[in-house]
């Protein structure tokens, strides 16, 4: 086995656009909450909690995240589901066909956002669809399906086909291989495909907006047409809110099993395979 030789360090100057990068991207993060935090009252700036307060006490708010975490579980159940089964469906079957839905399966992830939006509201005006928390659903299990199956296929192509042999031989058929072998070996990608799917489809606002009943509104359409009267206090608070909430369950994801099986393992595996071709 070859001696890994020391990576260099990086020069002066990529660590600057690095820093400078980050700085780009989250100094506005951090404008919004110390906006949300702190006030200025009689030309004095001190911290307060009043507009988290206030935001926990709006009613037309509270609605609106009501219907953020209905549509997000609704279209992460109905994702995890449709996609799991999609990504057991497609590895059994490996036909001249199966390509071609592979394909299809990743529209989403290709397709300009809008162009989807406008596709999905056109399909429901065909289908006489009233616009709603239903039609939002659909739209959001329409876009999320796709990430549960990568998530699912990914972990497949990495199980080891001695379990399923090991079970057949002890005369297991393959529904109950399936059930007691091969769904919880993917439990951990199952769980990452449906957080994945409820943060997207919490967060999303281009695809709601335009599918969404009157009334209806989640809680990024409802931050949007708020801050078309401007920007407060109170919608940094409500932002900072959901900055906090989507940072949560990222942190939970990255803390699972779902992240050590998804990403360490793989890389576990590319680095035994590069040491072998070493020797």
């Amino acid at each position: 086995m070859k001696n890994e030789r020391s990576r260099p360090n990086a020069p002066l100057a990529a660590r600057i656009v690095l820093w400078m990068t980050l700085l780009f991207l989250y100094l506005p993060i951090a404008v919004m909450i110390l906006g949300a935090v702190f006030v200025r009252e009689n030309e004095q700036i001190h911290a307060t909690l009043k507009w988290f307060v206030e935001v926990l006490n709006d009613e037309a708010l509270m609605g609106a995240l009501r219907n953020s975490f209905v549509v997000g579980l609704c279209a992460s159940v109905l994702s995890t589901v449709i996609g799991t089964a999609g990504a057991l469906g497609l590895r059994h079957n490996k036909r001249a066909w199966t390509w071609a839905v592979e394909g299809l399966s990743v529209v989403s992830l290709i397709f300009p956002e809008i162009v989807f939006a406008l596709s999905l509201l056109s399909w429901f005006f065909i289908l006489k669809m009233e616009l709603g928390l239903t039609t939002v659903v659909l739209a959001h299990v329409s876009f999320s399906v796709s990430y549960v199956m990568m998530t699912v296929s990914s972990r497949l192509a990495t199980l080891d086909a001695s379990f399923e042999d090991a079970a057949r031989d002890l005369g297991a058929n393959e529904w109950q291989i399936q059930k007691t072998v091969v769904l919880p070996l993917l439990a951990p990608a199952i769980l990452g495909g449906f957080i994945l799917s409820f943060l997207l489809s919490f967060d999303d606002f281009l695809i709601t907006y335009f599918v969404n009943g009157v009334g209806q509104d989640t809680l990024p359409v409802k931050l949007y047409t708020a801050m078309k009267l401007g920007v407060s206090p109170k919608l940094n608070a409500l932002s900072s809110m959901m900055f906090l909430m989507t940072l949560s369950a990222l942190i939970f994801f990255f803390r699972s099993s779902a992240f050590r099986v998804l990403f360490e393992e793989n890389r576990g595996k590319n680095g035994s395979s590069a040491e072998e071709k070493n020797l």
